[in-house]
């Protein structure tokens, strides 16, 4: 395997889609509701939201190995320091290269947003760094699904709409906990898959204080409530935004496929199909609500 793909296996690239999504809602909402939408903006925003994923998730794969949790019996995918491709050293820095390039990103939209999007920025990279690192990591407490909804929901949406249009109102951050909770899901299942070798780590995550079970219910209700939550707030939205629709028979396929699923590395197809599917649940809800403004693009992409 030559360095690039090492790599590129490292910075997890089924996982990224968590980070686009909700810079294409956001963006997607502020056109529908203000015609505010800038093509700059939105690129600097992605490239900021995606080198904050890639960094956590170097940096998570360098914590983990350290901490014993990443062991050659797990279930999940091969990791860099796992696997002996590169050492925790490497991926760390390789962590805070990331992590840099996100704050260089950070000063245009912190030119553009104000102090709320410095503060916003600061905080992302420090949850970045604090997901796995730092004494009391997120994620070995329970608090890791309920962060993921902060931080891919209510943040990344909110912050991504507040930059396009300067406002923000509650329904954006009610329909952000859609695609916060199908985010939330595929950390659940990656909890689900890695219970056992967990808890030999002290990594005590919600699925352990819950249980199998009630975390099999739990994933049922996170993959059905983006698609109630279109139905609820339909009365502030336009039709179109039922396009989303279209993928719940998708969402009905692996809520039973993972029901049926044993305690095997065939969980690993689940958490990517899961990744998916959120992808294409944004997909349809921004295209539908781009289509609600009319079929033709903003006057201006660029700003002035």
């Amino acid at each position: 395997m030559n360095y690039f793909s090492i790599w590129w296996l490292a910075i997890r690239p089924k996982t990224l889609s968590i980070a686009l999504s909700p810079v294409l809602l956001g963006s997607a909402l502020s056109w529908h509701s203000q015609a505010a939408f800038s093509l700059l903006t939105f690129i600097i925003i992605l490239i900021s939201a995606l080198c904050i994923q890639i960094g956590t998730n170097l940096y998570n794969d360098a914590a983990d190995f350290e901490k014993g949790a990443d062991t050659p019996e797990r279930l999940g995918p091969k990791r860099a320091a796992q696997q002996g491709w590169l050492n925790a050293g490497q991926i760390k820095r390789g962590a805070l290269i990331s992590f840099f390039m996100a704050f260089l990103a950070g000063i245009y939209l912190a030119y553009l947003g104000g102090m709320a999007i410095i503060i916003l920025g600061l905080i992302s990279i420090l949850c970045g760094y604090a997901y796995t690192g730092g004494p009391k990591a997120i994620a070995y407490t329970p608090l890791g699904e309920l962060f993921v909804i902060v931080f891919f929901g209510f943040a990344a949406v909110g912050g991504s709409f507040y930059l396009q249009s300067h406002t923000i109102n509650y329904s954006v951050l009610i329909l952000a906990t859609g695609i916060g909770s199908m985010a939330a899901a595929i950390l659940l299942v990656n909890n689900y898959r890695d219970l056992e070798g967990d808890r030999k780590v002290k990594k005590l995550t919600l699925v352990h204080y819950i249980g199998r079970p009630m975390a099999r219910k739990l994933y049922v209700f996170m993959m059905s409530y983006p698609y109630l939550l279109l139905l609820v707030l339909l009365p502030q939205y336009p039709w179109t935004i039922l396009l989303a629709l279209f993928s719940l028979p998708l969402a009905i396929m692996l809520i039973g496929y993972f029901l049926r699923m044993e305690i095997t590395s065939e969980l690993n197809k689940v958490l990517a199909y899961t990744a998916q599917l959120q992808l294409l649940y944004t997909l349809l809800l921004s295209l539908g609500l781009w289509l609600s403004q009319g079929l033709w693009l903003p006057p201006s992409l660029w700003p002035s």
